[in-house]
């Protein structure tokens, strides 16, 4: 064998896609495209009379929820579902900052900053201690906690990294939070009106205060362009707070088991590196005129991926384990919800 040949056989060997690789990549592909036909499904459905008052995002997750709990997800889509609800959702966000300037970010102001944060913090405290007060376990109301005040599921996973919960406190905190953020998306848009918020005034409370990204975008969108655009911003800076609250909380956890003689292994903190994606295409979107057709087109694939992962938080979402935990944490939830309605509304009419 010529040495030719053996360098050629090599070659060929490391361009050679790894087998257990090759096989992850098949297995998204039947979740991908089931909330691909969701998301579709979810488009056409605007067709019929009186569905175009909702957007895709609404009813792709109304889909998602119905095919779950009446047909029920495949296992085999799960790890598909999965790559939607976050590695789709997350490049979605990132697209949304060429909708955006750096201007508008600007308009946001210190006084938006001070309605989110305060928020944030007096939302996670009041969750904290309501739990406390009515009997709900110190791990799952921290759980609910997180995913109320911060930014829905993805921060109820993040906190569990410190908070080490069992699965079933997980998924509880995930579908609670699901389901009160699902009824804000419908909830808020009607509202504006009969509360005299402005557009500017309806997204930053939008944005301050409903659970999950695209449950936002969903109901803040629904005010108009301007109501979408101070929402992202909004709630963004409510995403990138994720990482110094999962810090904390690392840190009181850590004092908590040296206080009862036990150890605390160091848990990674997740960091949400898809704001700073969002944040660079702000940047180019300032600096670069983008044709129209190309931002139309844009503004288009965005709201499609948006509605994949919305259709793949109503396949993740189920109904019957919002009973498994009892009432108290359901209460817990629906507490934390108002509060946060509420609260933050107060600021925005107070400080904007």
């Amino acid at each position: 064998m010529t040495k030719t040949t053996v360098r050629s056989r090599a070659q060929v060997e490391t361009t050679r896609t790894p087998p257990q690789t090759e096989k992850k990549r098949q297995a998204i592909w039947p979740g991908l495209l089931l909330t691909a036909a969701i998301a579709a499904s979810s488009f056409g459905l605007r067709a019929l009379p009186g569905v175009a008052i909702f957007s895709p995002m609404i009813l792709a997750i109304l889909l998602g929820i119905t095919f779950h709990n009446a047909i029920g997800t495949p296992l085999a889509a799960k790890a598909g579902v999965v790559f939607s609800l976050r590695r789709i959702l997350r490049f979605a966000i990132i697209l949304l900052g060429l909708q955006l300037t750096a201007q508008q970010v600007v308009d946001v102001g210190a006084r938006g900053i001070l309605v989110i944060g305060g928020t944030l913090v007096c939302t996670f405290l009041f969750t904290v201690w309501l739990g406390r007060m009515i009997g709900v376990d110190r791990k799952l109301a921290e759980l609910i906690a997180a995913g109320t005040s911060i930014c829905g599921a993805s921060a109820v996973i993040a906190t569990n990294t410190v908070t080490d919960a069992h699965d079933e406190d997980v998924a509880y905190a995930v579908a609670c939070v699901t389901v009160f953020g699902s009824i804000a998306m419908f909830v808020y848009p009607l509202l504006p009106g009969l509360l005299h918020l402005d557009a500017h005034a309806y997204g930053l409370w939008a944005g301050a205060s409903i659970h999950e990204i695209a449950q936002v975008l969903a109901a803040a969108y629904q005010g108009g362009q301007q109501a979408g655009d101070a929402a992202a911003i909004a709630k963004l800076s409510r995403v990138a707070m994720l990482a110094p609250v999962v810090i904390v909380l690392g840190v009181l956890a850590a004092r908590r088991a040296s206080s009862e003689g036990r150890t605390q292994g160091g848990a990674k903190v997740p960091m949400p590196w898809f704001v700073l994606g969002f944040i660079a295409l702000v940047g180019v979107n300032s600096i670069v005129t983008i044709p129209a057709d190309a931002k139309g087109m844009i503004v288009s694939l965005t709201t499609f991926l948006l509605s994949m992962a919305l259709a793949a938080m109503g396949l993740e979402t189920d109904v019957g384990k919002l009973r498994a935990k009892g009432l108290r944490p359901l209460i817990l939830g629906l507490a934390a919800f108002l509060f946060v309605a509420t609260f933050s509304l107060s600021l925005v009419e107070t400080v904007i």
